[in-house]
Protein backbone atom coordinates (compact mmCIF):
# COMPACT_ATOMS: atom_id res chain seq x y z
CA UNK A 1 0.00 0.00 0.00
CA UNK A 2 1.04 3.27 -0.62
CA UNK A 3 1.79 5.60 2.45
CA UNK A 4 -0.09 8.61 3.20
CA UNK A 5 1.56 11.93 2.44
CA UNK A 6 0.25 15.11 3.91
CA UNK A 7 2.04 18.34 2.55
CA UNK A 8 1.10 21.11 5.26
CA UNK A 9 0.90 24.68 4.15
CA UNK A 10 -0.38 27.68 4.90
CA UNK A 11 0.19 28.68 8.67
CA UNK A 12 -0.50 32.11 10.24
CA UNK A 13 2.52 34.34 8.87
CA UNK A 14 2.47 36.88 6.33
CA UNK A 15 3.66 34.33 3.91
CA UNK A 16 0.23 32.27 4.55
CA UNK A 17 0.03 32.03 0.46
CA UNK A 18 3.38 31.89 -0.50
CA UNK A 19 3.51 28.50 1.44
CA UNK A 20 0.78 27.11 -0.44
CA UNK A 21 2.28 27.44 -3.64
CA UNK A 22 5.40 25.43 -1.90
CA UNK A 23 2.77 22.98 -1.31
CA UNK A 24 2.00 22.90 -4.74
CA UNK A 25 4.96 22.38 -5.60
CA UNK A 26 6.12 19.58 -3.46
CA UNK A 27 2.21 18.01 -4.50
CA UNK A 28 4.17 18.11 -8.78
CA UNK A 29 7.25 16.67 -7.21
CA UNK A 30 6.51 13.55 -5.47
CA UNK A 31 5.90 10.11 -6.98
CA UNK A 32 2.73 9.53 -6.84
CA UNK A 33 3.23 5.84 -8.06
CA UNK A 34 4.64 5.54 -4.48
CA UNK A 35 2.33 8.02 -2.27
CA UNK A 36 -1.09 9.37 -1.97
CA UNK A 37 -0.69 13.00 -1.30
CA UNK A 38 -2.97 15.72 0.35
CA UNK A 39 -2.36 19.30 1.07
CA UNK A 40 -3.89 20.30 4.40
CA UNK A 41 -4.05 23.97 5.02
CA UNK A 42 -3.64 25.62 8.35
CA UNK A 43 -5.18 29.01 8.90
CA UNK A 44 -5.74 29.54 12.62
CA UNK A 45 -7.49 26.65 14.09
CA UNK A 46 -9.31 25.84 10.60
CA UNK A 47 -7.30 22.72 9.42
CA UNK A 48 -8.56 21.71 6.03
CA UNK A 49 -7.64 19.48 3.29
CA UNK A 50 -7.81 21.32 0.06
CA UNK A 51 -9.49 18.61 -2.93
CA UNK A 52 -8.69 18.73 -6.68
CA UNK A 53 -12.36 19.27 -7.02
CA UNK A 54 -12.11 22.17 -4.64
CA UNK A 55 -13.80 21.19 -1.56
CA UNK A 56 -12.24 21.28 1.67
CA UNK A 57 -12.20 18.41 4.28
CA UNK A 58 -12.15 19.32 7.79
CA UNK A 59 -9.14 17.88 9.69
CA UNK A 60 -9.71 16.16 12.89
CA UNK A 61 -6.85 17.51 15.16
CA UNK A 62 -7.25 14.79 17.75
CA UNK A 63 -5.75 12.58 15.49
CA UNK A 64 -4.69 14.59 12.68
CA UNK A 65 -7.12 12.73 10.27
CA UNK A 66 -9.87 13.35 7.87
CA UNK A 67 -12.74 11.64 6.38
CA UNK A 68 -13.22 10.72 2.44
CA UNK A 69 -16.01 9.17 0.95
CA UNK A 70 -16.78 7.46 4.26
CA UNK A 71 -13.13 6.16 5.13
CA UNK A 72 -11.23 7.76 7.60
CA UNK A 73 -8.02 8.65 6.17
CA UNK A 74 -4.74 9.63 8.81
CA UNK A 75 -1.36 10.30 6.49
CA UNK A 76 1.79 8.39 7.60
CA UNK A 77 3.95 11.39 7.00
CA UNK A 78 3.48 15.27 7.10
CA UNK A 79 5.70 17.03 4.86
CA UNK A 80 5.60 20.78 6.45
CA UNK A 81 5.79 23.43 4.35
CA UNK A 82 5.06 26.28 6.53
CA UNK A 83 7.28 29.38 5.71
CA UNK A 84 6.37 30.87 9.37
CA UNK A 85 4.32 29.92 12.54
CA UNK A 86 3.65 27.33 13.32
CA UNK A 87 5.46 25.57 10.74
CA UNK A 88 8.66 26.62 11.12
CA UNK A 89 8.83 27.66 15.35
CA UNK A 90 8.73 23.77 16.72
CA UNK A 91 4.95 23.98 17.53
CA UNK A 92 3.42 22.30 14.66
CA UNK A 93 6.30 19.55 15.63
CA UNK A 94 5.30 18.99 18.74
CA UNK A 95 2.19 18.16 17.85
CA UNK A 96 3.49 15.87 15.18
CA UNK A 97 5.70 14.02 18.00
CA UNK A 98 2.64 13.78 20.15
CA UNK A 99 0.75 11.71 17.79
CA UNK A 100 3.66 9.68 16.59
CA UNK A 101 3.63 11.18 12.86
CA UNK A 102 6.90 11.28 11.44
CA UNK A 103 7.64 14.69 9.37
CA UNK A 104 10.52 16.67 6.76
CA UNK A 105 11.88 18.98 9.39
CA UNK A 106 14.21 19.34 12.14
CA UNK A 107 13.27 18.48 15.86
CA UNK A 108 11.47 20.97 17.79
CA UNK A 109 14.45 22.41 19.68
CA UNK A 110 15.96 22.88 16.26
CA UNK A 111 13.02 24.81 14.95
CA UNK A 112 13.07 26.90 17.48
CA UNK A 113 16.25 28.06 18.06
CA UNK A 114 16.49 28.59 13.96
CA UNK A 115 13.31 30.87 14.17
CA UNK A 116 14.66 32.99 16.42
CA UNK A 117 17.65 34.90 14.12
CA UNK A 118 18.84 36.60 17.70
CA UNK A 119 19.56 33.48 19.47
CA UNK A 120 20.89 31.30 16.60
CA UNK A 121 23.19 33.56 16.21
CA UNK A 122 24.73 33.94 19.47
CA UNK A 123 24.78 30.08 19.40
CA UNK A 124 26.27 29.62 16.10
CA UNK A 125 29.06 32.49 17.76
CA UNK A 126 30.38 29.89 20.15
CA UNK A 127 31.38 27.14 17.38
CA UNK A 128 33.29 30.11 15.39
CA UNK A 129 30.64 31.00 12.80
CA UNK A 130 31.16 34.38 11.39
CA UNK A 131 27.82 36.13 12.19
CA UNK A 132 26.85 39.91 12.07
CA UNK A 133 26.92 42.19 15.54
CA UNK A 134 23.65 42.37 16.85
CA UNK A 135 21.40 43.54 19.80
CA UNK A 136 17.62 42.28 20.94
CA UNK A 137 15.09 44.60 21.46
CA UNK A 138 11.91 43.49 23.33
CA UNK A 139 8.42 45.25 23.72
CA UNK A 140 7.71 46.93 26.55
CA UNK A 141 11.80 47.65 26.95
CA UNK A 142 12.26 49.68 23.68
CA UNK A 143 14.00 52.28 25.20
CA UNK A 144 16.67 50.18 27.04
CA UNK A 145 19.55 51.27 24.60
CA UNK A 146 19.75 54.89 23.50
CA UNK A 147 19.80 55.63 19.54
CA UNK A 148 23.24 56.50 20.11
CA UNK A 149 23.51 53.35 21.87
CA UNK A 150 22.47 51.43 19.22
CA UNK A 151 24.60 53.83 16.62
CA UNK A 152 27.58 53.33 18.36
CA UNK A 153 27.17 49.71 19.30
CA UNK A 154 26.07 48.54 15.74
CA UNK A 155 26.65 51.48 13.52
CA UNK A 156 25.05 52.51 10.68
CA UNK A 157 23.62 51.57 8.14
CA UNK A 158 22.21 48.31 10.01
CA UNK A 159 19.14 46.43 9.57
CA UNK A 160 16.09 46.30 12.02
CA UNK A 161 13.81 43.26 12.11
CA UNK A 162 11.86 40.89 13.75
CA UNK A 163 13.75 38.37 15.56
CA UNK A 164 11.17 35.33 15.59
CA UNK A 165 9.66 35.65 11.64
CA UNK A 166 10.26 33.69 8.83
CA UNK A 167 9.81 36.34 6.39
CA UNK A 168 10.79 39.93 5.06
CA UNK A 169 8.00 41.63 6.30
CA UNK A 170 8.95 43.77 9.00
CA UNK A 171 12.53 44.18 7.64
CA UNK A 172 13.96 47.68 7.13
CA UNK A 173 17.22 49.02 6.07
CA UNK A 174 18.58 52.34 8.13
CA UNK A 175 20.64 54.73 7.33
CA UNK A 176 20.08 57.61 10.06
CA UNK A 177 20.00 57.66 13.89
CA UNK A 178 16.57 59.28 13.07
CA UNK A 179 14.95 56.24 11.03
CA UNK A 180 15.69 54.03 14.28
CA UNK A 181 12.27 54.04 16.31
CA UNK A 182 9.92 54.29 13.01
CA UNK A 183 12.20 50.90 12.06
CA UNK A 184 11.65 49.24 15.68
CA UNK A 185 7.74 50.10 15.65
CA UNK A 186 7.48 48.30 12.16
CA UNK A 187 9.23 45.82 13.06
CA UNK A 188 7.24 44.67 16.64
CA UNK A 189 3.96 44.91 14.02
CA UNK A 190 5.49 41.38 13.60
CA UNK A 191 6.86 40.53 16.54
CA UNK A 192 7.74 40.95 20.21
CA UNK A 193 11.40 40.49 19.63
CA UNK A 194 13.43 42.68 17.91
CA UNK A 195 16.95 42.71 16.46
CA UNK A 196 19.07 45.34 15.32
CA UNK A 197 21.85 43.77 13.26
CA UNK A 198 24.50 45.73 11.60
CA UNK A 199 24.93 46.03 7.82
CA UNK A 200 27.41 43.27 6.28
CA UNK A 201 28.43 45.08 2.31
CA UNK A 202 28.92 42.02 0.18
CA UNK A 203 28.18 39.09 -1.98
CA UNK A 204 24.96 37.57 -1.02
CA UNK A 205 24.80 33.56 -1.56
CA UNK A 206 22.36 30.33 -0.41
CA UNK A 207 23.10 27.11 -0.06
CA UNK A 208 21.01 23.82 0.32
CA UNK A 209 21.53 20.91 1.91
CA UNK A 210 20.03 17.63 3.17
CA UNK A 211 21.16 13.86 4.76
CA UNK A 212 19.72 10.91 5.40
CA UNK A 213 21.20 8.20 7.17
CA UNK A 214 23.09 6.62 3.88
CA UNK A 215 24.08 10.10 2.55
CA UNK A 216 24.96 13.63 2.53
CA UNK A 217 24.35 16.02 0.04
CA UNK A 218 24.96 19.69 -0.24
CA UNK A 219 23.54 21.63 -3.36
CA UNK A 220 25.38 23.97 -5.82
CA UNK A 221 25.56 27.72 -4.39
CA UNK A 222 23.09 30.12 -5.93
CA UNK A 223 24.09 33.53 -6.23
CA UNK A 224 21.59 36.52 -5.08
CA UNK A 225 21.78 39.39 -6.72
CA UNK A 226 19.41 42.25 -6.53
CA UNK A 227 19.08 46.33 -7.05
CA UNK A 228 16.64 46.44 -4.08
CA UNK A 229 17.74 47.63 -0.62
CA UNK A 230 17.92 44.29 0.26
CA UNK A 231 16.46 40.48 -0.29
CA UNK A 232 13.47 41.89 0.45
CA UNK A 233 9.37 40.46 -0.26
CA UNK A 234 9.71 42.20 -3.59
CA UNK A 235 12.98 40.01 -4.69
CA UNK A 236 12.01 36.98 -3.11
CA UNK A 237 8.08 36.58 -4.63
CA UNK A 238 7.94 39.36 -7.33
CA UNK A 239 10.89 38.72 -9.84
CA UNK A 240 13.06 41.45 -8.63
CA UNK A 241 16.24 39.34 -8.38
CA UNK A 242 18.84 37.84 -10.57
CA UNK A 243 19.42 34.15 -9.48
CA UNK A 244 22.56 32.76 -10.38
CA UNK A 245 22.96 28.86 -9.86
CA UNK A 246 25.82 27.70 -9.43
CA UNK A 247 27.60 31.01 -8.23
CA UNK A 248 29.96 32.69 -9.91
CA UNK A 249 32.66 32.19 -7.03
CA UNK A 250 35.89 29.67 -6.99
CA UNK A 251 36.12 26.30 -6.40
CA UNK A 252 37.90 26.74 -3.25
CA UNK A 253 35.49 29.52 -2.03
CA UNK A 254 32.24 27.06 -3.11
CA UNK A 255 33.42 24.66 -1.25
CA UNK A 256 34.19 26.37 2.01
CA UNK A 257 30.77 27.26 1.58
CA UNK A 258 29.26 23.92 1.25
CA UNK A 259 31.88 22.66 3.98
CA UNK A 260 30.53 25.42 6.39
CA UNK A 261 27.11 24.31 5.34
CA UNK A 262 27.29 21.16 6.14
CA UNK A 263 29.07 21.73 9.25
CA UNK A 264 26.61 24.19 10.53
CA UNK A 265 23.92 21.27 9.26
CA UNK A 266 25.77 18.51 12.10
CA UNK A 267 26.15 21.49 14.77
CA UNK A 268 22.36 22.31 14.89
CA UNK A 269 21.40 18.87 14.01
CA UNK A 270 19.17 19.37 11.77
CA UNK A 271 16.97 17.19 9.38
CA UNK A 272 14.81 17.47 6.20
CA UNK A 273 16.45 19.95 3.30
CA UNK A 274 17.50 23.17 4.75
CA UNK A 275 18.75 26.27 3.08
CA UNK A 276 21.31 28.40 4.99
CA UNK A 277 22.31 31.99 3.42
CA UNK A 278 25.36 33.97 3.32
CA UNK A 279 27.31 37.02 2.76
CA UNK A 280 30.83 36.69 1.12
CA UNK A 281 33.09 40.22 2.48
CA UNK A 282 37.09 40.51 2.10
CA UNK A 283 39.42 38.85 -0.63
CA UNK A 284 38.35 37.30 -4.19
CA UNK A 285 38.83 33.40 -3.52
CA UNK A 286 39.88 34.06 0.14
CA UNK A 287 36.47 35.84 1.05
CA UNK A 288 35.31 35.78 4.78
CA UNK A 289 31.79 33.54 5.18
CA UNK A 290 29.32 35.49 6.82
CA UNK A 291 26.21 33.58 7.89
CA UNK A 292 22.93 35.27 7.85
CA UNK A 293 20.36 33.03 8.03
CA UNK A 294 19.01 29.17 7.75
CA UNK A 295 15.90 28.42 6.71
CA UNK A 296 14.43 25.18 8.20
CA UNK A 297 11.45 25.43 5.58
CA UNK A 298 12.55 26.54 2.19
CA UNK A 299 10.60 27.99 -0.76
CA UNK A 300 9.86 24.56 -3.26
CA UNK A 301 7.88 26.46 -6.21
CA UNK A 302 9.08 25.80 -9.56
CA UNK A 303 11.12 28.17 -9.46
CA UNK A 304 12.67 28.53 -5.55
CA UNK A 305 16.40 28.28 -4.70
CA UNK A 306 15.96 24.37 -3.89
CA UNK A 307 14.72 23.46 -6.72
CA UNK A 308 16.85 25.42 -8.80
CA UNK A 309 20.10 23.95 -6.66
CA UNK A 310 18.37 20.29 -7.08
CA UNK A 311 18.39 20.42 -10.80
CA UNK A 312 21.67 21.79 -10.98
CA UNK A 313 23.13 18.94 -9.07
CA UNK A 314 21.71 17.04 -11.70
CA UNK A 315 19.51 15.14 -9.39
CA UNK A 316 15.77 14.24 -9.60
CA UNK A 317 13.50 16.36 -7.00
CA UNK A 318 11.03 13.72 -6.78
CA UNK A 319 13.77 10.79 -5.37
CA UNK A 320 15.50 13.76 -3.12
CA UNK A 321 11.33 14.06 -1.57
CA UNK A 322 11.43 10.15 -1.44
CA UNK A 323 14.68 10.33 0.79
CA UNK A 324 13.74 12.21 2.77
CA UNK A 325 10.42 10.59 3.40
CA UNK A 326 11.86 7.27 3.88
CA UNK A 327 14.45 8.40 6.16
CA UNK A 328 11.96 8.64 8.84
CA UNK A 329 10.93 5.18 8.20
Amino acid sequence: MKRIIAIVAGGDSSEHDVSLRSAQGIYSFINKDLYECYIIEIKGLEWTVLMDDGEKIPVNKGDFSFEKEGNTIRPDFAYITIHGKPGENGILQGYFDLLRIPYSTSSVMVESLTFNKYFLNQFLKAFGIRIANSILIRQGKEYEWSDEEIVNQIGLPCFIKPSNDGSSFGVSKVYTKEQIRQAIAKSMKQDSQVMIESFINGREITCGCYKTKKESIVFPITEVVTSNEFFDYDAKYNGEVEEITPARISDKTAKRVKDLTSRIYDILGCEGIIRIDYILTGEKDNEDINLLEINTTPGMTATSFIPQQIKAAGLNIGNVLSNIIENKF
